[in-house]
């Protein structure tokens, strides 16, 4: 098991198994998802941070790499194997590493990598990781309250809902503020039944 002070934000941490890679997201990036960014804006309906039209994609791209910089987040992209098409991004971010925590999402995919199992694959590597790598006590997920499709797919990995913050950020309609839902899974949780289970519906 690697201790935490091996770890550094300018690694090239390549995550994969007979599905999905996960590689560190790059500038170069843009290209390979401009494609569901100006064909499917509705993937960002419930994002505070849009990815959808290619300046959009841009900046999206560019905060998420100076988070990287910054030490605060670590993002990914998402290659799918089967289909040797990029699927979409996700990323470590909150990552307070003293503590033991972070948080896991800015999840998307575009359509035609939802339902296929393809997250399941990539949740089981990021959590493997932050757990048996990072030695993380607990990983956080985060969602607004009303996006069913999204708390659905944490809850079939294995996540526990641990309670909602009420108007707790703003939304792309500025007018309009959202309860953010709170789930998490501990590391006795991974260990003891969240990994087996994952595992079990790869």
């Amino acid at each position: 098991m690697t201790s935490i002070s091996n770890f550094s934000f300018s690694d090239n941490i390549i995550l994969e198994d007979d599905l999905v890679l996960l590689r560190p997201l790059q500038e170069s990036d843009i290209d390979n998802l401009l494609e569901i960014s100006i064909n499917e804006p509705e993937t960002w309906k419930y994002s505070l941070v849009g990815a959808d039209g290619k300046e959009n994609l841009i900046q999206y791209i560019q905060l998420a790499i100076k988070a990287r910089e910054n030490q605060k987040e670590f993002p990914f992209i998402v290659f799918d194997k089967k289909s040797q098409k990029y699927a979409g991004s996700t990323r470590f971010y909150d990552m307070n590493l003293e503590f033991k925590t972070l948080q896991l999402g800015y999840t998307w995919y575009g359509s035609a990598f939802r339902g296929t199992g393809l997250n399941k694959h990539c949740k089981f590597l990021l959590l493997q990781f932050a757990f048996e790598t990072l030695g993380m006590e607990r990983v956080e997920f985060r969602a607004d309250n009303d996006n069913k499709r999204s708390i659905a797919a944490m809850k079939s990995i294995g996540c526990k809902v641990e309670g909602v913050l009420r108007s707790h950020m703003p939304t792309i309609n500025k007018e309009i503020r959202r309860d953010s839902i709170v789930l998490s899974i501990l590391k006795n949780e991974w260990f003891n039944e969240v990994k087996e289970n994952l595992k079990q519906k790869l």
